[in-house]
């Protein structure tokens, strides 16, 4: 379509005025596309049918997207002040509005872990050979799906294939080896940190949410300890500011998932005044009351390391002062390469999508916290670990893949059938304009029925799945004591 533009100029980052040109927002919108393997990743029946059936071409989509922008752009009368222009910064909030609204969500994502990692190479934060690009790792991506490849599990067809013929069990045993062996890997690095001098004194394990953090920080502080090394365990949860100053939106939600959401200027004081020695009186919340109820006297003994399980835990004003040679941080994210359906289509299936189950699954039956409820929010969840996780996740000293093949055939057994946990679809009845959740929600429910899961009985199995799996933080049975479930 054609839109009158009526934006002349654009205010830089340095607040200097440049001629407005709409081609660029055309171009950085067909690369974010791409970056994925285009436009056709994000066609969602029912939502843009119609505009991948008017528009046929990627630089057609690319420009209609582009337009839609400017519409906003020219929407608010200031921006038609020559000398009060648009901003940068404005300008790609507008572009994200736009994909969003229109449901190209992989496209919005790719973009936007794009634009936060520039912003941390303007910031300082991480150096060009740290940036994360779109959030896909192309290189452990390959690595990934060349071991599922020769197992027959890179696509759903095939892993459907190991269900059906009873050879789970050897898939699982295998893929638990190779995460094994991450953390063998993690180990061996921070004892070389130590023996070649490093004064170690901060261990963070982060990552998005229901990512497995928490059973990897006990397998990796267990390996230490049977090293001699000693651990001070720091629960960053005590933190968050109180309930009144977390503003609720327009369905009565919170948003916990950003690292505003902690009080940073008072942990940050409290980890280097651990580092220096000193005593700190670390606050004590109470979630039941929404607020801080009491503080602890806490003190970091000589040869101690502090422990710290974190979503953010990369996010640079966390560790502000606190030198790199000081810390190690390990970072662990689902990243198995599996292919919907036989692979025909083109289609990957969400590394976040198997988070999202796993934390519906968590929620649910340990929070009581429906799984409606996790998906409605779960827009937060994505928001801030596109601008303060992923996007900074260069900056880790190991990394660990925390997806596993035989994830979604567990999870499965739960979400299926007449009891099973997935929402029905009249569930988002009052919710009809939220594009995100219904997005989600079609894309996970469909992701479902296209897997061929175990049942209740294997997926409780300890034959089949062992105790200490990262799994079993999420579908129950776990060996390893998940603070956060009891």
């Amino acid at each position: 379509m054609a839109v009158q533009n009526r934006i002349v100029k654009v205010q830089k980052r340095n607040r200097a005025l440049v001629k407005f040109d709409d081609t660029r927002i055309r171009r950085a919108i067909l690369n974010a596309a791409r970056s994925i393997g285009g436009f056709e990743q994000d066609r969602v029946p029912g939502v843009n049918e119609t505009l991948f059936a008017a528009y046929r071409s990627e630089d057609a989509i690319a420009g209609f997207l582009a337009d839609a922008v400017v519409v906003c752009l020219n929407s608010d009368p200031h921006h038609l002040i020559s000398n009060f222009p648009p901003t940068i910064e404005i300008i790609q909030d507008e572009v994200l509005h736009a994909l969003r609204s229109y449901g190209f969500q992989n496209t919005a994502d790719a973009y936007e872990c794009y634009r936060w990692g520039r912003h941390w190479l303007r910031e300082g934060a991480i150096t060009p050979d740290k940036f994360a690009g779109n959030g896909f790792p192309r290189a452990r991506m390959e690595q990934t799906l060349a071991w599922n490849r020769q197992r027959g599990c890179d696509t759903v067809a095939g892993l459907n294939e190991i269900v059906r013929r009873g050879k789970i069990k050897a898939l699982v045993e295998e893929s638990l080896a190779l995460y094994e062996q991450s953390l063998d890997e993690a180990a061996e690095k921070v004892m070389r940190r130590l023996a070649s001098g490093d004064q170690l004194r901060m261990m963070w394990v982060s990552g998005p949410s229901s990512s497995g953090k928490t059973t990897t920080t006990v397998k990796l502080t267990e390996r230490l300890q049977k090293r001699g090394l000693r651990f001070l365990m720091l629960n960053l949860d005590d933190y968050f500011w109180s309930l009144v100053e977390h503003p609720t939106d327009w369905i009565n939600d919170r948003n916990y998932e950003t690292p505003e959401a902690l009080d940073i200027q008072l942990l940050n004081g409290h980890l280097t005044s651990l580092l220096a020695g000193e005593t700190i009186e670390k606050p004590i919340y109470s979630f039941k009351e929404g607020r801080r109820v009491a503080s602890k006297h806490i003190r970091l003994e000589p040869g101690q390391i502090l422990l710290l399980d974190c979503l953010h835990g990369l996010y640079p004003p966390i560790t502000e002062g606190i030198p790199a040679a000081a810390q190690f941080r390990l970072y662990i994210e689902t990243q198995n390469v599996l292919a919907e359906g036989d692979g025909s289509n083109g289609r990957r299936t969400q590394f976040t999508d198997v988070r999202l189950l796993r934390r519906m699954l968590r929620d649910v039956q340990h929070r009581n916290h429906s799984p409606l409820l996790t998906i409605l929010h779960w827009h937060y969840v994505r928001s801030g670990e596109l601008f303060s996780i992923i996007p900074l996740s260069g900056l880790a000293d190991h990394v660990v893949n925390g997806g596993f093949p035989f994830d979604l055939p567990a999870l499965k057994p739960f979400f299926a059938g007449p009891d099973g946990y997935l929402p029905r679809p009249e569930d988002f009845a009052s919710y009809t304009g939220f594009l995100d959740a219904r997005i989600r929600y079609e894309r996970i429910k469909h992701l479902l029925e296209s897997v061929a899961g175990l049942t209740r009985e294997q997926a409780a199995s300890r034959e089949i799945i062992p105790g200490d799996a990262v799994i079993r933080e999420f579908i129950g049975g776990s060996t390893i004591k998940i603070p956060h479930n009891e």
